[in-house]
């Protein structure tokens, strides 16, 4: 049985892990399996904390894409991985790491998931999920002061510097390249549907 492995983009707060728990939904027990594209940014021990906090996570060089299409590889021939655990408070990676086997379904998901050729080539399926940047703005606040802390000034000034600028050059232009752009992310329950039944189209003709 061969894995296949869906991408899903979109703007920070745009309804990803939304529509990635709806896809899981749909399948037993350890099929799926979801790679946050976020476990790759680059390790930064070799820099200060003031150094690490003032790298820009929007852009793709923040990435390493490198490893994630080891992993995905490896993953493809059965194989197990030690995943990156990604620490926002210290905007480091953490000691210690995620085990991951083997799965029938892979996730990709991330705000630039779609941003690399060299990794959107081995994609079966590629989503974008396309939400009103007011609301992504919203969600992302309420996130950023509820799970990780952050004040509101810092929220608004890293959206206005890095977050907003970036999104416009590496994130929304590769909605083009998707399969499917899903509207309001999780919450459109037909595209959903829809998707649903593209991967098992894809799943039936890989164990043909």
């Amino acid at each position: 049985m061969k894995s296949i492995i869906i991408g899903i983009a979109g703007g920070t707060g745009s309804g990803k892990t939304t529509i990635a728990k709806n896809i899981a939904k749909a399948y037993g027990p350890g099929e799926v399996v979801r790679l946050d594209l976020d476990s790759y940014y680059r390790d930064l021990s070799d820099l200060t904390r003031k150094e690490r906090e003032v790298v820009n996570f929007d852009h793709p060089s923040s990435l390493e894409v490198g490893l994630l299409i080891k992993h995905l590889e490896a993953l493809c021939r059965g194989e197990t991985v030690q995943v990156p655990i990604y620490n926002f408070a210290t905007h480091n990676r953490a000691r210690e790491s995620r085990r991951v086997e083997a799965h029938k379904v892979i996730i990709v998901e991330g705000i630039m998931a779609l941003n690399f050729p060299e990794l959107t080539e081995k994609m079966d399926v590629k989503l974008y999920v396309d939400t009103p940047s007011d609301i992504r703005f919203i969600r992302r606040l309420k996130r950023d002061l509820i799970e990780r802390g952050r004040s509101i000034d810092s929220i608004i000034e890293q959206y206005r510097e890095t977050v907003r600028p970036m999104h416009y050059q590496f994130v929304e232009p590769n909605k083009y390249l998707a399969d499917v752009i899903i509207p309001e992310g999780g919450k459109n329950r037909v595209a959903v549907d829809l998707i649903k039944a593209k991967i098992n189209a894809v799943l039936e003709g890989k164990h043909d």
